[in-house]
């Protein structure tokens, strides 16, 4: 019970401090609306094309609200000392990293739907697979938010994090489908679509939204699941080798 208690003050703490200012809030929403407005006016082909851009605008929008917000937070506590009491707490370190990367789970999800609500208002959205996209969002925000941890506990700078998170984060822009097909790229570049998790997020959003995915629903989820462990783990390594040992 008291771990548990431990992990709630922890995510509270967090969600006051960073997560719940209102620059963050406003983030949340003005980054998908400025995106979805570029490619609605660059694609001119009127309302009907907002189905098939808002797959990649809610992949975008939660990726990078997650992996910016997480890696500055780990990154400047660590600089501040801050972590030094948290590792002395007497809580697993595996429940301590979790309380850590909640605030930015949470704040992914959330703004992941931020471009939803405002498609609802365009387009019909009546036959989309509620349950698929809200499975497919939430474990994009985790795969994002444990990448941003795996970057954040890497680095000992926030804009070496900064750099380091755009190392993975525009390729996944331009290489996991997120606006056309990966069939579209060149061969070569093919192989490196799907070692990235973003790829198995945006084509279960695909499915659900417009019925254009590729691979069973539950395949994508299963294999994103296995990339949010493995960013975890090796999370949970580095912190004990560079900040423990």
């Amino acid at each position: 019970m008291k771990t548990w208690i431990a992990f709630w003050n922890i995510l509270k703490k967090d969600m006051r401090n960073y997560y719940l200012k209102p620059p963050n809030i406003s983030w949340g929403i003005i980054f998908p609306l400025a995106w979805t407005l570029m490619f609605f006016i660059k694609s001119g082909s009127g309302f009907g094309d907002v189905r098939s851009i808002l797959p990649g605008i809610v992949a975008m929008s939660v990726l990078f609200g997650t992996t910016s917000m997480l890696a500055v937070v780990i990154t400047f506590e660590k600089k501040m000392r801050s972590y030094e009491r948290l590792l002395l707490a007497p809580i697993p370190l595996e429940v301590l990293m979790l309380a850590k990367t909640s605030g930015a789970v949470l704040i992914g999800i959330a703004n992941g739907f931020v471009p939803v609500i405002m498609a609802a208002f365009i387009v019909d959205l009546s036959d989309v697979a509620w349950g698929e996209m809200t499975a497919a969002v939430t474990l994009i925000s985790v795969s994002s938010t444990f990448l941003g941890l795996f970057v954040a506990v890497s680095v000992s700078e926030v804009f070496e994090a900064q750099t380091f998170s755009n190392f993975f984060r525009f390729p996944m822009v331009f290489l996991c489908g997120l606006f056309f097909p990966i069939a579209a790229l060149p061969i070569i570049l093919q192989p490196l679509s799907y070692i990235l998790p973003l790829t198995y997020g945006a084509d279960v959003l695909h499915g659900a939204i417009n019925q254009a995915a590729q691979k069973p629903p539950g395949l994508n989820l299963a294999i994103l699941a296995g990339f949010c462990i493995i960013f975890f783990g090796v999370s949970i390594r580095n912190v004990q080798r560079k900040w423990i040992y």
